[in-house]
């Protein structure tokens, strides 16, 4: 894949890892325009405190975490409560659930395992593999890690299960300062970037929501199914750039932010095919 985005330049949008992406994009040949369309705040609110001390009052039967980000986070807030071990003891005794590798790994960092995970990154994946393991939830006390936002998809199913439901937001996505999304705007509107990178469906909307609001959310649609290559992480983040008109996507097998860049440069030789939404 060496020098396979020779001249391409590449808009960053993910905030979190951009240092490591784009130096990926440079050793590739490309050049790389850093352009966050989200900003991430870590919630620490006294309603996630008495969350996370009822979690230990009321354990739960099954504990679904989402993202490893938001586990991280209330690990952290765990472990300035003085409670970190204890809350470890009650995860311990509960059933876990899993949506993705970074979640996966923060739980074995913890000597953690989880006994449902997705099989594709996407809450719909972990759907399917509830299903697939036969599992019962009727009746049961399931605490439901969100990320970022509401997950009506999931949190509807888990409670078509029968599931009593609890939610727990760590933390929230918010829009990044509107001079950052104009920038990104008009590089691509402008013939300055030739691709643009996603890691996160409120990337999509923040970017198209900016140019609804300037009057020119349709002529960021015909950039993108023009000149503009729109590429995301993985299945989630794709259907989130599907779901905002946009036909054309690249994207990974595997949700890496290598192998998004991996299948970009096969994209720009030739040897992979964007994903168009029917």
């Amino acid at each position: 894949m060496a020098r396979r985005l020779e001249g391409k330049r590449i808009a960053i949008t993910g905030p979190r890892r951009a240092e490591e992406l784009s130096k990926l994009v440079e050793n590739m040949g490309g050049v790389p325009l850093l352009r966050p369309a989200q900003g991430t705040v870590l919630l620490d609110d006294q309603e996630l405190r008495q969350g996370l001390a009822d979690w230990m009052e009321h354990p739960p039967d099954w504990a679904v975490f989402t993202t490893g980000v938001g586990l991280n986070a209330l690990l952290d807030l765990a472990e300035q409560s003085g409670q970190a071990a204890a809350w470890l003891k009650v995860l311990e005794n509960s059933h876990i659930a899993a949506r993705g590798y970074k979640t996966v790994n923060v739980l074995k960092k913890n000597g953690l395992s989880a006994k449902v995970r997705d099989d594709d990154g996407s809450s719909e994946g972990l759907i399917r593999s509830f299903q697939a393991g036969g599992c019962v939830l009727e009746g049961k006390e399931v605490i439901l890690q969100l990320y970022g936002d509401t997950a009506p998809r999931l949190s509807s199913w888990l409670e078509e299960q029968g599931a009593h439901l609890r939610q727990l937001l760590p933390y929230r996505h918010i829009a990044p300062p509107e001079e950052q999304l104009e920038l990104l705007l008009s590089d691509l509107l402008d013939g300055r970037a030739d691709a643009v990178t996603f890691t996160s469906a409120p990337q999509v909307r923040f970017l198209l929501e900016h140019a609804a609001s300037q009057g020119k959310r349709e002529a960021l649609l015909e950039a993108f199914c023009g000149p503009v290559v729109a590429v995301a992480v993985g299945k989630v983040t794709a259907h989130g750039l599907y779901e905002a008109g946009i036909p054309r996507v690249v994207a990974p097998r595997e949700e890496r932010m290598g192998s998004m860049m991996v299948e970009l440069a096969r994209y720009y030789a030739g040897e992979a095919q964007a994903l168009v939404e029917s």
